[in-house]
Parts: C-alpha cells; structure tokens; sequence
C-alpha cells in the first residue's frame, strides 16, 4: 500500500462475507456504497468460515476467492484481500479490522460493511459491542428485512445516523459512527442461488456476473448439498 502523503485519510470500504457465491447484490452494494460515501476502494475479504455460521459449511475458500476476482476485475476501485484465509485461527471481525487497522495506520478511515440479516445476528459476533462502538459501519437494509434497534445497546444506538435516501452521506471525520443506508434494495440471497444450481434451474444466471456462471457450471459447484 502506497504511503498517503498528503496526510487526507484515504476512504476504504471492507465487505467481508462468505460470498458463496458472490451475486449482483453483493457488487451493487460496493458501487453504490462507494459513490454514496466517496470512497477510494473497497477492501472485499472471503471468511475461511464465517465464525458465526460454523453450521453451515460454505465452498471451497478459494473457489468463492476465484469467483470473486473474476466478479471484481474490471473495477480498479475493488480488490480482494486473502487476510482471513491465510490465517483461519483469526476468524472475527474484530481481529480482522484491528489487523488493517495496524496495517495501514492513519493513512486509511475505514468502514465495515454489514448486511441487514447480520445486524440483526450481531450478538452472537465476539465482542459484538466494542465491535459496534470502536468502528466505522455501514448497515445495509434489505426489503425482507426490518432493522430492529431494540437488540443492541444504547451506547451502540448512539452511534448510528440514518442515511437511508440521502446520495451522498456527511461522514464524521474525528468519531466512529454507524450509518445506516438504503441505498441497494436488491433481494437477492446466496443460499436461493445454491439450491437453484443444485435443482438445475436456470433463473440463478442473471443474479450472477457471467464470468461466476460460467465459473460455477465449469467447476460444478453446488451440485450437491
């Protein structure tokens, strides 16, 4: 990572995930949470395991890794980091964000981001409330999917602004927040696009870039359960 000399925080965007596989919501998400929080790139990261998930074993990590790339390549703006593959004994979130964090210093004001449906598991994340409240997040909403406040804490309510509507969201600069945005209204899920594969439906290609299609149908992923 080049050295930011100007001393300006660089913005970046980390979207971690299993991505099995990566869909068109997942890209979406990254265009339009880029443009809408001025960002100069966004950090994609594959879990080895979601550790939160640990009934549900996902594909192999480097086939989503691969689907992923091909899913990214054309986007100078997006790139994917190997960060939790290589080093599956550090599986949460908040080891992974310290991780960057010391990686890339003052240089960089980050942001997670989460989906609606892990807002809404996010106790059951480690030390989901420091999590919350020591780092940037921004929380997709969903259209299946109501966000409920009442589960989380009042120090982590004070944290969150509602973005929801807005095209370009006024970012704290000195102060962790959580910003809240509706700005992907997509209902496209991974597990839909799994059990389509596996029941030989062919409505599953267009919630997907055609280099993952093609991709899944060469390696003959989710053919079974």
């Amino acid at each position: 990572m080049i050295k930011n000399e100007n001393k300006v925080p660089r913005r970046l965007a980390v979207y971690g995930g299993t991505f099995d596989p990566v869909h068109n919501g997942h890209i979406s998400i990254a265009y339009r949470v880029s443009a809408l929080f001025d960002l100069d790139e966004v950090l994609f990261i594959p879990a080895f395991i979601a550790p939160h998930k640990r009934d549900v074993k996902p594909s192999s990590a480097w086939h989503r890794y691969a689907m992923l790339v091909l899913a990214t390549q054309d986007e100078k703006k997006f790139r994917i980091s190997t960060i939790e593959l290589d080093a599956p004994e550090k599986p949460f979130t908040i080891q992974t964000l310290s991780r960057l964090e010391d990686m890339f210093g003052d240089d960089v004001q980050m942001f997670f981001i989460m989906g609606a449906d892990s807002w809404l598991d996010i106790k059951t994340w480690r030390d989901w409330e420091t999590l919350l409240t020591t780092k940037n997040h921004i929380v997709m909403t969903r259209p299946s999917y109501e966000l409920e406040m009442s589960h989380v804490t009042d120090a982590v309510r004070e944290k969150v602004i509602d973005v929801r509507g807005k095209e370009k969201a006024l970012v704290a600069e000195n102060e962790t927040k959580i910003y809240v945005t509706d700005a992907v209204q997509m209902d496209i899920s991974a597990s839909s696009i799994r059990t389509s594969v596996r029941e030989k439906k062919e409505d599953w290609n267009s919630e997907v870039s055609n280099r993952v299609a093609e991709y899944i149908k060469k390696y003959k992923l989710y053919q079974t359960i």
